[in-house]
């Protein structure tokens, strides 16, 4: 099979067991996503996981040897998955680097308002999303609440068929002609994003008998929303898409698809000579921060801890290691979109089907941003991808004159890392549901192991 080929999809070179295993991994894939609601289910069920295939918490570690297996909960919103190598950690790791957070709606700290005897939860946007496709759809409420007590609710409503769901309401066509005359981003303003929550009670108000419904199903109070996280998703799961279901539809693609396939490559990757890692992080589509995002110290404090239980306590040695190491920063790429031509590069652009993405920068205009991979790095993995028979192709986020985005890539080039974007590309990113092709998807597992078990 030929890896780097712009004429055959991935899928026409997939012999008929390469296909079956493909259909085998969307299965399972589906199944993760399903379960991996918001960074804190996808958190739990790697976990899991991992657990299940032998993975300990670091700390239960006294010292650490080749094919030992360790993992990192970093406040239950990022995850730090390592096999011991064979060398010395001080001479460098493979990283694979993605994160678990998507784009969303969350409730705000007082949330509950009442108008006109309608109950409406208020929200704020999370990462980039556009506003007006969020209006008119099933969804869901899903999260956690800490009470005054120090309780900790989970809270899924929306999640099950029989329950119900919430809706944000849009105007009718009959009643739009001042809606319709303004731009795109402006016509649905983001207070104007209010979930439907209810509309009957016997008394002169709602928001009353709302409350209370609250306290009699979780036990919790108007003021316990204060110590929440609370997300508004689709209450729509996974689907296949297409006559020929080639395609995968869901809410997080961006970027639990390359979150599954590095977690299940590196479950299923032959210990190599260098420590494998995979890494799961939060608050990327906001920009990595907090301590739970990428511009935290947390990656690096796993580093030291284990360079410390291989007796490397000083920080050269953490230098060293990081200098030393190579990342695939695992996050989605843009597809062509033939709907859309203007907004893309087509001789530049990935295409659904076609394997894994490299990307050489991201960025936006002038790769402001980007972390701009190194040749000879570059040269390098084509070589695994090559040797592996994996699939792959190259692309970049649309014109150059057209926008931009990043990943977590620059961030850990700033270490000294090896680094360069490589994820899958998808149609309608951001968007409250997401498309992918199941072929890209699979690729990027057999790009990830690749990796891991390359020399």
């Amino acid at each position: 099979m030929k890896a780097f080929d712009m004429e055959q999809s991935a899928w026409a070179r997939f012999s008929s067991e390469e296909r079956r295993r493909m259909e085998e991994y969307s299965a399972a894939y589906r199944r993760f996503l399903d379960t991996a609601r918001t960074e804190r289910l996808a958190a739990r069920e790697i976990i899991r996981q991992a657990e299940d295939a032998g993975f300990k918490p670091l700390s239960e570690y006294t010292a650490l040897k080749a094919g030992d297996k360790v993992y990192w909960n970093q406040k239950g919103k990022s995850v730090i998955l390592a096999v011991i190598g064979s060398e010395p950690l001080e001479q460098g790791m493979k990283i694979v680097g993605s994160h678990i957070d998507c784009p969303r709606l969350d409730l705000k700290a007082m949330p509950v308002v009442e108008k006109n005897k309608i109950v409406y939860f208020k929200t704020h946007y999370y990462g980039g999303v556009l506003k007006y496709q969020w209006v008119c759809m099933p969804l869901s409420l899903v999260g956690v609440v800490y009470t005054a007590d120090g309780r900790q609710i989970d809270i899924s409503i929306g999640e099950d068929p029989d329950d119900p769901v919430f809706f944000i309401n849009d105007l009718l066509p009959h009643l739009g002609k001042d809606q319709a005359a303004k731009k795109l981003g402006e016509a649905i303003t983001g207070e104007m994003l209010m979930p439907l929550v209810g509309t009957y009670s016997e008394e002169e108000k709602t928001k009353p008998q709302i409350l209370e419904l609250l306290r009699e199903k979780y036990g919790i109070t108007e003021e316990d929303f204060t110590s929440a996280e609370l997300e508004i998703i689709p209450a729509q799961k996974s689907r296949e898409v297409g006559l020929d279901r080639s395609l995968l539809m869901s809410h997080g693609h961006d970027d639990r698809v390359c979150s599954y396939g590095n977690l299940a490559a590196i479950l299923s990757a032959a210990p190599g000579a260098k420590t494998q890692v995979a890494l799961f992080a939060d608050k990327e589509e906001i920009g990595s921060v907090g301590n739970t995002g990428v511009h935290s110290s947390y990656f690096l404090d796993f580093t030291a801890e284990m360079l410390a239980l291989q007796g490397r306590t000083e920080e050269l040695y953490l230098r060293r290691a990081l200098r030393g190491s190579e990342v695939l920063s695992a996050d989605v790429a843009a597809a062509f979109d033939p709907i859309f031509p203007e907004a893309y590069e087509e001789a530049n652009s990935a295409k659904l089907g076609y394997g894994i993405c490299l990307c050489k920068y991201t960025g936006a205009r002038g790769k402001a941003g980007s972390n701009d991979a190194n040749a000879e790095f570059l040269a390098k993995v084509r070589r695994i991808f090559n040797d592996a028979n994996v699939p792959w192709q190259v692309g970049e986020l649309g014109k150059v004159d057209q926008g931009g985005g990043g990943t977590i890539a620059y961030i850990m080039a700033n270490w000294g890392c090896d680094v360069v974007d490589c994820g899958v590309a998808m149609h309608s990113m951001h968007a409250p549901l997401e498309i992918v092709a199941k072929a890209d998807a699979y690729c990027a597992y057999l790009a990830y192991k690749a990796f891991f078990e390359s020399k």
